[in-house]
């Protein structure tokens, strides 16, 4: 519980002329500055209930937008973008000093906010007088020039922000057009102050989470609160254009376990390895969503022109996974081969080369009415009406069945065709959005002596390397895994083998842009590597065995040990649509710690 409500202070209770005024971006920034400087979640936890107990209610959203570094929610296509280059000459015209001079204080810091930040001291600025929603405004100019001069443009306008903030603003300024916020504030934390400085405990939190996973916004959710109270919040649905926050599967291990846990009887539908893409169809306008809310419209045109001609319907959100494919074989791709569909030039050439088909598996909206509380029967009977052919989009009927017989041989049947393998769903479920639980079960392939599936972890830090590898700059990785309900990452395992000389670079290469100078926040690690990074790169590991660890801090108790994995090995790095929250959850590893022995 916050501090604040420790101590009895309810700001609910005070009079309209003591509360809090328009708060300035120096007064933010001071929370920002405390937020980097903390790694403990429920300190996260107090310091953000301060904050927005502090803030009117026209200025929630923009807060919230500003935490996550952007100047609206994560699926609208609204990018402040500047490159290193245009933010060096912002800092350098600013405060009148050399270019070179900058690049020189910036290649021995690291980091261009710290660089602004010293810069401006020279000033003597002591306090910014904009307020968050001038910062915000210019902001989204910033992000809304576009043509001829954009540069020079989206320059100015930051070089007259800068001009006007204290150091401490302009440290946090610079870093949100570089997209290198380094809060490492994940939404659920947000959530749980949003519940605590408006409602006063967590009870209601669950609400506002709902809400959440059906509209994708943080900012709508604290508006809305603000605004309308919770009443407001729980009216709040979904809607086309704005996408759901996709159901993800759990792990159990044979057909037996999972036609036990389902009641006796399962859907299969093959599990395609590919892109998860929402298909959101508005009249004419299609729009696409990745797993981790970007939208990918833009770089898949050959299925926004699939569902404009297959989709009998004026409104739709259908879930589906895309793969590349070879139209003179009409086989498909590895999944390394679909990754070359993620570009944002030269789409129409490589969609020539190598098109995708998008495999839809389930339906969540339909003229005008959400379908998600539906159970899936019901569900797919109304996808089996709504898309006509499989040109491009191909409707998964998939198969009920009561048969572990019937299970393996569709499974074996998946393999065959070169698939991971099952996805498994109990018949009556509704569409859970944002939900990781049993009402979706993934079957996969194994092999003899291994792990019977593979674990997506987040990269934390890397340990310098010896001899030969000292000059990748990386010799181990610090790997872990997401603790849903702390909504923390956990240590799992070192890894240093499975990768080549050429991957050692790329990690190199990769993990020092995001790199900090202390532990994230968010991050619960007994070791401690040579260099910390954000937890946002996820890889696919396989392993020997979990075992029961003291040094490592998934699923460690105060009287238990942790769990970690044994002769762990890099498979790949999992797509940008991965989100370093969609990685395997510790109740997934004692699940999977369970289940190692048990024969399929």
């Amino acid at each position: 519980m916050s501090v604040l409500y420790a101590i009895g202070f309810n700001l609910q209770v005070l009079p309209d002329r003591l509360k809090s005024k328009v708060m300035t971006f120096g007064e933010l920034s001071g929370y920002f500055e405390k937020l980097e400087e903390t790694s403990s979640r429920l300190s996260l936890i107090d310091i953000l209930v301060e904050l927005f107990s502090h803030v009117e209610t026209n200025e929630v959203a923009k807060v919230a937008y500003l935490i996550q570094g952007r100047v609206a929610p994560f699926y609208e296509p609204v990018e402040i973008g500047m490159a290193e280059k245009g933010v060096a000459k912002a800092v350098a015209q600013a405060y009148s000093v050399p270019l070179e001079e900058v690049a020189a204080e910036y290649g021995r810091v690291g980091d261009f906010g710290k660089v602004a930040s010293r810069m401006s001291s020279k000033f003597k600025i002591q306090s910014s007088k904009l307020t968050v929603g001038e910062v915000f405004e210019e902001l989204k100019k910033v992000a809304g020039t576009s043509g001829e001069g954009a540069v020079e443009k989206k320059l100015n306008l930051l070089v007259g922000l800068l001009k006007q903030v204290d150091p401490v603003s302009a440290k946090h300024l610079v870093r949100i057009p570089l997209g290198t916020t380094r809060l490492g504030i994940g939404d659920p934390t947000v959530l749980d102050a949003f519940a605590v400085a408006k409602l006063g405990d967590k009870k209601q939190r669950k609400v506002l989470e709902e809400a959440y996973n059906k509209t994708s916004d943080l900012g709508l959710i604290g508006e809305t609160l603000w605004k309308e109270g919770l009443k407001g919040v729980e009216e709040l649905d979904v809607e086309v254009g704005r996408p759901i926050r996709s159901e993800l599967a759990e792990r159990l291990p044979d057909p037996q376990t999972i036609l036990q846990k389902f009641g006796g009887e399962a859907h299969a539908q093959y599990k395609y390895d590919g892109f998860r893409v929402q298909i959101h169809k508005n009249g004419d306008e299609v729009r696409l969503f990745s797993r981790n809310l970007e939208e990918t419209t833009a770089m898949m045109p050959e299925i926004i022109a699939g569902a404009l001609k297959q989709v009998k319907a004026a409104t739709a959100i259908f879930d589906s996974e895309a793969l590349a494919f070879n139209p003179e074989s009409d086989e498909f791709l590895p999944f390394q081969e679909t990754t070359k569909r993620r570009r944002k030039y030269n789409v129409d050439e490589v969609s020539k080369q190598i098109p995708l088909k998008s495999f839809v598996f389930d339906i969540m909206y339909l003229d005008g009415k959400p379908l998600i509380d539906l159970p899936l029967r019901e569900r797919l009977r109304r996808l089996a009406e709504v898309i006509s052919g499989d040109e491009t989009l191909v409707p998964q009927p998939g198969e009920f069945t009561d048969s572990v017989k019937r299970v393996t041989e569709l499974f074996n049947d998946a393999l065959a065709k070169g698939l991971e393998g099952l996805l498994l769903k109990k018949p009556d479920s509704k569409y859970e959005a944002g939900a990781r639980n049993f009402n979706w079960v993934k079957l996969k392939r194994h092999s003899a002596g291994e792990l019977k599936d593979t674990i997506d972890c987040v990269i934390l830090g890397y340990i310098f390397g010896r001899g030969k590898r000292a000059s990748f700059g990386a010799g181990a990785l610090l790997v872990g895994i997401y603790d849903k309900r702390k909504d923390e990452f956990v240590t799992v395992s070192k890894i240093g083998t499975g990768l080549s000389d050429e991957e050692w670079r790329e990690i190199h290469a990769r993990a020092d842009k995001i790199k900090v100078d202390h532990k994230p926040p968010r991050v619960n690690s007994i070791l401690e590597p040579s260099v910390w990074i954000k937890p946002e790169i996820v890889i696919e590991v396989l392993a020997d065995e979990i075992t029961k660890s003291p040094v490592h801090t998934a699923g460690k108790t105060d009287s238990e040990p942790g769990y970690a994995l044994r002769f762990p090995r890099l498979v790949r790095f999992r797509g940008a649509d991965r989100r370093a929250e969609d990685a395997t959850t510790v109740k997934e590893l004692l699940e999977m710690y369970k289940q190692q022995y048990k024969k399929t």
